[in-house]
C-alpha cells in the first residue's frame, strides 16, 4: 500500500493521463498499447520511483547520469527500464554503457562516436535514439540543418549502437500549428530513414506534459511525462 504523497499524486493523475493517451491514440488510428509512457522521475526522490512502480509504470526517465545510476542501484525490480532522456556529455558517455536501457538524446556525430568506442570496449551494444531538431530553435540540441541526413548516415554505420528511432523536444508553446510541424517533421524524417539500408528504428520519442496528445496524434510511440504525473519538482532541483 502506498501512503506517500507521491503515491497519492500518481493515483489521482494516472487515470486521466491514460484516458488522454487513449483518446489521442484513437485519433491517430492506433491503440494506447502502442504508446509507451515514460515516467520522468528526474529530480524527484525515490518515493516517486516507488509510486510509479506500484502503479505499473516500469519505464522511468532520468536526465543526469549520476542520478540514474543512484536510483538504478536502489531499485531491485528487474522489470524497470531506465531511460536517459537528458543531454549526455561526451566524457560521461562511457558510464552509460550498461547503465541505461535506452538513451534518448544522442544529438551529434561526436557523441555517437564516443559512445560507439565505449560500447566496443565493453563488448556491449547500446540502444539509442537520435535526437533531431525540427523546430529550428537554437536552444535545442540535435541533428538539424542541411547536414542532418549526412550526419545521421555517419551514425548508422557505427558499431556498438542499436538505433531504435528518433527523439525530439518541441518548443514550449501553446501554438498547436508549431507543435504539429515539429512533430510531423520528425515523423517524415523517420519515414525517409526507413528507405535507408541498416535503419530499423521504430520509436518516435515525442511529447511531454504540455503537448503529448498532439505528439501522439502526429505519430509518437513514446511520451515523457513528469509534471502531469508527479507534480512540479522542488525549486532547487
Amino acid at each position: 500500500m502506498i501512503t506517500s504523497t507521491y503515491g497519492e499524486r500518481v493515483t489521482a493523475s494516472l487515470p486521466e493521463i491514460r484516458d488522454r493517451i487513449s483518446g489521442a491514440a484513437v485519433r491517430s488510428g492506433r491503440g494506447s498499447d502502442e504508446i509507451t509512457l515514460v515516467a520522468v522521475t528526474k529530480a524527484h526522490p525515490l518515493e516517486a520511483v516507488e509510486a510509479a512502480l506500484a502503479h505499473g509504470l516500469f519505464d522511468l526517465g532520468e536526465n543526469r547520469p549520476e542520478e540514474l545510476a543512484r536510483k538504478r542501484a536502489a531499485v531491485e525490480d528487474v522489470r524497470v527500464r531506465w531511460h536517459m532522456i537528458g543531454h549526455v556529455q561526451r566524457r560521461k558517455a562511457p558510464g552509460l554503457v550498461g547503465g541505461a536501457d535506452l538513451l534518448h538524446s544522442i544529438d551529434s556525430v561526436r557523441l555517437a562516436e564516443r559512445l560507439s568506442r565505449a560500447a566496443l570496449e565493453a563488448g556491449a551494444t547500446v540502444p539509442v535514439l537520435l535526437q533531431v531538431n525540427t523546430s529550428g530553435e537554437e536552444s535545442k540540441s540535435g541533428f538539424q540543418g542541411p547536414g542532418l541526413m549526412r550526419d545521421i548516415l555517419k551514425v548508422l554505420v557505427l558499431a556498438g549502437l542499436e538505433i531504435q528511432g528518433l527523439m525530439t523536444m518541441a518548443p514550449y508553446t501553446n501554438d498547436e500549428a508549431c507543435l504539429r510541424r515539429t512533430f510531423e517533421g520528425v515523423r517524415l524524417l523517420q519515414e525517409e530513414l526507413h528507405a535507408v539500408e541498416g535503419y530499423c528504428g521504430g520509436h518516435l520519442s515525442m511529447g511531454m506534459t504540455n503537448d503529448f496528445e498532439i505528439a501522439i496524434e502526429e505519430g509518437s510511440t513514446m511520451i515523457r511525462i513528469g509534471t502531469a504525473l508527479f507534480g512540479k519538482r522542488a525549486a532547487h532541483d
